[in-house]
């Protein structure tokens, strides 16, 4: 997120807001926010913003995605803010644990990831809301409201990217191991010997691999599957 994010400000000389028409203010109408992200910084900032707003009240703050399901079940949040990349369950893992419990839990994904991969995964786990870190306060603020009455949101960018990543060719558990390989800098020969499959598979691989992605060479492949968060940095 903007640095408004990571270095939000409590103070306790500053003039509470004033209440917008329309916008519940008691405690019992307020919107109740999870916020799970392994960056301290960020979790403080945002916690920030959310408690300047007279609509909204953060109920818990979670360093995991293990520690942010313990906490939803404990509190039941109407919205839960989770980044994508945390320690010891990541944010996908934690939706899908989130849902199992209750379908109709409401999350928004708040990450620096928005390759097609990522926000496939995290729409399919049961996301509402896909924000990037770098979106302005308004827009945090009103996908929150906006995912609590119900509605979903995405911004228009992430939903073309969406939209072309399920377009193209679903890549097989065994070519998403070769392309891993490839990525790392593996040879044919090593990938078959990594893999225990012949030289020759390799090239078949390879061959639909290219065909899926769209490319005509083995950079080329490594450089689409980064952009569409296939393979990790």
């Amino acid at each position: 997120m903007t640095d408004e994010f990571k270095s939000g400000q409590r103070s306790g000389t500053s003039k509470a807001p004033t209440p917008r028409p329309g916008l519940p203010t008691t405690g019992a109408d307020k919107i109740r926010l999870l916020i799970a992200d392994d960056h301290v910084t960020v979790t403080a900032g945002l916690a920030a913003i959310v408690g300047m707003q007279p609509d909204m009240v953060v109920v818990g703050e979670a360093a995991n995605g293990r520690a942010a399901v313990e906490l939803w079940r404990k509190h039941r949040p109407d919205v839960t803010l989770l980044d994508l990349r945390m320690p010891v369950l990541d944010g996908v893992g934690a939706i899908e644990e989130i849902h199992k419990e209750a379908g109709s839990a409401r999350v928004i994904v708040l990450t620096t990831y928005d390759t097609d991969n990522d926000i496939y995964r995290a729409i399919k786990a049961g996301a509402r809301g896909y924000i990037l870190k770098d979106a302005r306060r308004e827009e945090l603020l009103e996908a929150i409201r906006r995912v609590s009455r119900g509605e979903t949101c995405i911004p228009p960018s992430l939903v073309n990217k969406l939209a072309a990543g399920i377009r193209g060719e679903t890549l097989t558990g065994r070519e998403l191991d070769v392309l891993a390989l490839l990525a790392r800098g593996k040879s044919n020969r090593e990938i078959g010997a990594h893999l225990y499959i012949s030289e020759s598979t390799v090239k078949a691989h390879l061959r639909s691999i290219f065909s899926k992605l769209d490319v005509l060479s083995r950079t080329e492949a490594i450089a689409a599957a980064g952009r569409r968060g296939l393979v990790q940095p």
